[in-house]
């Protein structure tokens, strides 16, 4: 079975007003996949302070291997600063800049990213020139890449998205980043013309497009496939985006039809935005008595 997964961006602290939360889109995919039942390790890093410490400690308390994640000196741990009024649209001020911001090549994470079966990146990760200059070296191998867009106004440059989606396998966007990109790519704001334009302009396998508690769609090959997503009642949506990741990486890997992907990744995605925190601990039983 291919499950080695490397995962490549930022981990941080949600400070919301009850108190601070672990998070970061590329750390709460690591902990999703790892739950799953997938190898899962995460290129990141943290400051040599206290937060970094007990960020650490909470990746220990899922068993997620650390040997890929730096230590900084000279950066300070992540936070950002959460707005969680509406639950579903939580807003965020990400602090700058901090440790993940010069994550730095080596050897073993190089490694690790030729020997993966897939690649997860996204683009707030790659704000400063030093982690993407790290992250362009590891995308030269031909592992399975999968690009999520996760744009973090105003962190995002989209002459660094064209080069990322020139090494993208598999793309997953929002609605809203959706727009923004049709916007700059001048097509229609609809997904079939936006899915058309980047099919035909970038070497991808497939597009998958999430709508939040709508479902989400996928287009592969000229075809779409939609799913109408599961109706729950929303604690917050913190990592209900990253946990669809995830569960489509899951069966993606598992060669599962478009129907399968949708399916498992809506009920995954579902299922976390009724917890608390982008990280919840559950097993693969809970996922299933989503209905």
């Amino acid at each position: 079975m291919r499950d080695h997964v490397v995962i490549f961006g930022e981990m941080l602290w949600d400070c919301l007003p009850a108190g601070p939360v672990a998070g970061g889109a590329p750390m709460n995919v690591a902990l999703n996949l790892h739950q799953l039942g997938l190898n899962s390790r995460l290129i990141s890093a943290v400051g040599q302070d206290k937060d970094g410490e007990k960020l650490l400690e909470f990746l220990r308390g899922f068993g997620l291997p650390l040997d890929l994640i730096q230590v900084k000196e000279t950066h300070e741990t992540s936070r950002v600063l959460v707005n969680n009024a509406d639950p579903e649209n939580i807003k965020y001020t990400i602090v700058s800049p901090v440790a993940w911001d010069f994550i730095t090549w080596n050897e073993a994470m190089d490694k690790a990213v030729e020997e993966a079966d897939a690649f997860v990146f996204g683009t707030l990760g790659v704000r400063n020139p030093q982690s993407l200059t790290t992250l362009i070296k590891l995308l030269q191998h031909p592992t399975m890449r999968v690009f999520d867009a996760n744009l973090r106004p105003p962190y995002y440059d989209f002459e660094v998205i064209e080069t990322l989606l020139g090494f993208a396998d598999v793309l997953k966007i929002n609605e809203d980043e959706l727009e923004i990109f049709a916007d700059y790519f001048q097509t229609e704001a609809t997904i079939e013309g936006l899915c058309v334009h980047l099919d035909q302009h970038f070497p991808m396998e497939i597009i998958c497009v999430t709508r939040g508690s709508k479902g989400a769609l996928i287009y592969q090959k000229g075809k779409m496939f939609e799913h109408p997503g599961y109706v729950v009642k929303v604690q917050d949506s913190i990592g209900a985006g990253d946990a669809f990741l995830s569960g489509f990486v899951k069966s993606y890997l598992k060669e599962k039809s478009p129907e399968e992907i949708l399916d498992f990744a809506c009920k995954l995605g579902a299922f976390v935005a009724t917890q608390k925190g982008g990280a919840p601990k559950y097993s693969e039983k809970d996922i299933e008595e989503v209905r």
